[in-house]
């Protein structure tokens, strides 16, 4: 079976309507997918690789997410292994306010792990 990326536009989890943010809000939701978008904004990598800096998520999982994310558009295989489109390049950079603010946090509930680049 065929992993189906929420759609703008579709019902999605939480919303009839499939308006974009809640379509955006189910494919982010999913397990993994905000990791893999994390690592592959760091550079490209191929399948076993990505699979090892997720920490050896099943292979299956990674897989449908992949599916997810390519037929999103915002990542795809190329030479150098997976890597973010333009699309999501830029979704990556919207989410950089939520990785300064996660670190506030860390920061305020004495939680922040040293050396942590996450």
């Amino acid at each position: 079976m065929e992993a189906r990326a929420p759609r703008p536009g579709v019902p999605v989890r939480g919303s009839a309507s499939g308006r974009p943010v809640m379509a955006a809000l189910d494919l982010l939701g999913r397990r993994w997918t905000m990791r893999i978008l994390w690592e592959l904004s760091q550079a490209p990598v191929g399948f076993r690789e990505l699979q090892r800096q997720c920490e050896r998520m099943s292979s299956s999982v990674l897989s449908t997410r992949i599916e997810e994310l390519s037929g999103a558009r915002l990542l795809v295989l190329d030479g150098d292994g997976y890597r973010l489109t333009p699309l999501g390049e830029d979704l990556v950079e919207a989410l950089s306010p939520l990785t300064a603010w996660s670190r506030h946090w860390a920061e305020e509930t004495g939680s922040a792990t040293p050396g942590d680049p996450e």
